[in-house]
């Protein structure tokens, strides 16, 4: 690569900051652009007419569109992964032209850590599960302030679950005696409604992707296991993108960041909580599965229906996974361990039988 000409770009929404590091130079030139891509496009072209060129910019909210434009154009970009850049602790001065500077002497040196870019389809049903995420999220706090607000004025339902039938009813029932109170209480209500309605919409999107490649097969073979209803195996498929890419289990599992933490010295080894690096959306719905593998195992109606027409293979290793998990589970709370711990270490092991899954 020292051979190579280098440009690193530090990219915001307006503006755009190039660092050009030429062979034999040791200070990068700086150069602002404007944002958009064929302005970027140009002023790469003028640079790759004297020969091969090698690109690279942080990952960050601007996407992976000049990433792919660029190498639709022939010129490789590499999209670097901002937690993992070296910085120096006594470094307190940042601006777009020093990070732009700095990037480009760090890629030159090979002490820079490049991401998967997603396919279009995988980012586009990304998108759409992410968005559903914030969807529930507002569905939560709808529900939290129709409940905070009753429970001010002393309405309580104590029959059944809150959310349920016989709440809904229960809601829908309430009268009162000021105007702006039975106002107050149907804006509520009609939020939470709304909000409700978008999530079964875009619900029912996300269950057309099902079967679109390259989701499809990962897709049935994450329905095997206990605790991946569709959407779950959807958002592990979407958010994990081609699990061949890792070379083993532990390192699937370090990308989820569920690895534990280490700050050993000398002789002494010390381990903390889980490091939470990597994909944060992929580790919840792992943790949320894990949490299944408290029960016995056991194959009912809804994941038998599941696992028609999967690999025997696949299915042989969700039962494993099902023994193997369960076990793990009971021997950790026999010894005393919180339970988020052991869900944790469920959801480690977990991590690595779906990454056997994908590259079987």
């Amino acid at each position: 690569m020292n051979s190579t000409p280098l440009i690193a770009f530090d990219q915001h929404a307006a503006t755009t900051v190039a660092a050009v590091l030429l062979p034999g130079q040791q200070t990068p030139a700086l150069h602002s652009l404007t944002s958009d891509t064929p302005t970027i496009l140009r002023f790469v072209k003028r640079l790759a007419r004297h020969g091969a060129l090698q690109c690279c910019y942080e990952a960050g909210p601007c996407g992976f569109e000049l990433q792919r434009a660029l190498t639709e154009q022939g010129i490789a970009c590499d999209v670097i992964a901002p937690a993992l850049i070296p910085r120096r602790p006594g470094d307190r001065i940042k601006t777009d032209r020093r990070d732009a500077g700095q990037l480009a002497v760090l890629y030159r040196a090979g002490a820079l850590t490049a991401i998967h870019i997603p396919t279009e389809q995988e980012e586009a049903a990304r998108d759409l599960l992410r968005c559903r995420e914030d969807i529930r999220t507002d569905l939560l706090r709808a529900r939290h302030r129709l409940s905070k607000f009753l429970l001010r004025h002393g309405r309580r339902f104590t029959a059944t679950k809150a959310w349920s039938k016989r709440h809904d009813v229960w809601l829908r029932g309430q009268t009162w005696p000021i105007t702006a109170l039975d106002q107050t209480h149907r804006a509520y209500l009609r939020a939470v409604d709304e909000t409700r309605a978008r999530l079964n919409d875009v619900e029912r999107e996300l269950r057309m992707l099902l079967d679109l490649e390259p989701l499809r097969d990962r897709v049935q073979r994450l329905r095997c296991f206990r605790g991946m209803d569709d959407l779950t195996a959807l958002t592990i498929a979407a958010e994990l993108g081609d699990a061949r890419r890792f070379a083993s289990a532990p390192r699937t599992m370090a990308f989820v960041g569920l690895i534990p933490s280490e700050h050993s010295s000398g002789t002494k080894r010390a381990q903390g909580g889980i490091t939470k690096t990597g994909n944060a959306h992929l580790r919840r719905v792992l943790v949320e599965s894990a949490w299944h593998y408290r029960h016995h195992p056991f194959v009912g109606d809804t994941l038998r229906a599941r696992q028609r027409g999967a690999p025997a293979a696949i299915i042989a290793q969700a039962w494993t996974a099902q023994q193997r998990l369960h076990r793990r589970y009971m021997r950790f709370a026999a010894r005393g361990k919180p339970k988020q711990h052991i869900v944790t270490a469920i959801a480690r092991e977990l991590t690595g039988f779906v990454w056997a899954a994908l590259t079987y």
